[in-house]
């Protein structure tokens, strides 16, 4: 790369479906997408860097970094608006950190959702104090310049996932995942309504029905025609008389 690009707006995905999707559960919009989920969820590697870390929602402003340097996410940072969640990306990912302190209070500040970051963060325990939610591959100390070329706000692939300015982005304990900007209405729709439906199941479970049948595993079980044998793995019958 021997320049940089960087745009300076956004389509972001509407506000209305970034409140709803606060609503929704990772593993709820994973599932709403159908067989597109797998491939919008961000590496098993990107986790919470606290536990109880709050769930997140909203629209992605990207930045893409020069190994060892985090120019292009101050840039990003600079440019993000309230209610954003910053993605990260250092394909280099142990040449310098990403994220620390300073750049946290800046993001608190500003009123950021959180930061997602495929590479290093640091000063770890400020950031957790801190108390803005935050996910990374790795965290290590290591030194970042502030000199090299990148991008910022054209689509990145983090995690294998691509991610474009304004997708979507929900975030929690489970990991992350990026809805596309033009599908999240009708997605974060779903996602709602299929918790909503879980919930009503959860009633019913602590009324005493087992999931074995709520789950649906019973009624699949019974068109498998699974051999059932009512004694032991072990139990000999007299064989050995």
């Amino acid at each position: 790369m021997t320049q940089s690009t960087v745009y300076l707006k956004v389509r972001r995905v509407d506000a209305a479906t970034v409140a709803q999707a606060r609503q929704a559960t990772v593993a709820d919009v994973h599932e709403a997408m159908g067989v597109a989920g797998r491939a919008a969820l961000l590496g098993a590697r990107m986790r919470p860097i606290r536990e109880e870390q709050p769930r997140i929602a909203g629209p992605a402003v990207t930045a893409y970094c020069w190994p060892g340097d985090n120019l292009m996410m101050h840039r990003a940072l600079y440019l993000a608006e309230p209610g954003d969640v910053l993605v990260v990306v250092c394909q280099a990912e142990l040449s310098g950190a990403q994220w620390g302190d300073l750049a946290t209070r800046y993001a608190l500040q500003k009123g950021l959702a959180g930061v997602i970051v495929q590479g290093c963060i640091r000063d770890v325990d400020q950031v957790r104090a801190l108390g803005l939610p935050v996910w990374s591959t790795h965290i290590w100390p290591i030194h970042p310049d502030k000199n090299g070329h990148g991008m910022v706000n054209a689509p990145v692939v983090c995690e294998g996932v691509t991610v474009r300015p304004g997708d979507l982005v929900v975030a929690d304990g489970d990991g992350v995942i990026c809805v596309p900007r033009d599908q999240a209405p009708e997605i974060v729709q779903a996602a709602v309504a299929k918790m909503r439906k879980e919930d009503e199941a959860a009633e019913k479970v602590l009324a005493g029905a087992p999931v074995w049948e709520l789950s649906g595993a019973a009624a699949i079980y019974a068109r498998m025609q699974v051999q059932e044998i009512d004694a032991a793995f072990d139990d000999t019958k007299g064989d050995l008389a």
